[in-house]
């Protein structure tokens, strides 16, 4: 019950920034493809990484976890969003791009994820290590 409200405002937060930085993101590229969604689930994967390896190996509470990997990163990216625009695009009958949108989503977040874990493991490594 003590995580509830973490995860609520970390919720609240993580969707503003994904609304902003999608939209932002979409308006500077000036394309029809979904790019923002794209760039947010990227992002957020690389990062959500990141925070479970560090969250594993710090000692800092639930309730910091629950806001920022449940709440947070939760809210930012956006797998509804992803899977509305590319149902769109199948029945516009854009069917290269729905692809390209379930290739670049699926395989570069599972890859921003693995290279979040890496990244926080060298990283922590070589605080111990120093």
């Amino acid at each position: 019950m003590r995580q509830l409200i973490p995860i609520a405002v970390g919720g609240s937060v993580g969707a503003l920034m994904r609304f902003t930085l999608s939209r932002y993101i979409t308006q500077a590229v000036n394309t029809a493809f979904p790019v923002g969604t794209a760039a947010v689930n990227i992002t957020g994967s690389l990062i959500i990484g990141f925070a479970y390896v560090l969250f594993s190996e710090l000692s800092l509470s639930p309730e910091l976890r629950s806001f920022f990997i449940i709440g947070l990163l939760g809210a930012f990216t956006t797998f509804s969003t992803f899977s509305l625009e590319t149902m769109t695009m199948l029945e516009d009958g854009e069917v290269r791009y729905a692809l390209y949108n379930v290739l670049i989503n699926n395989l570069m977040s599972l890859t921003a994820a693995c290279a979040g874990i890496l990244l926080c493991r060298i990283l922590l490594r070589a605080i111990k290590a120093g």
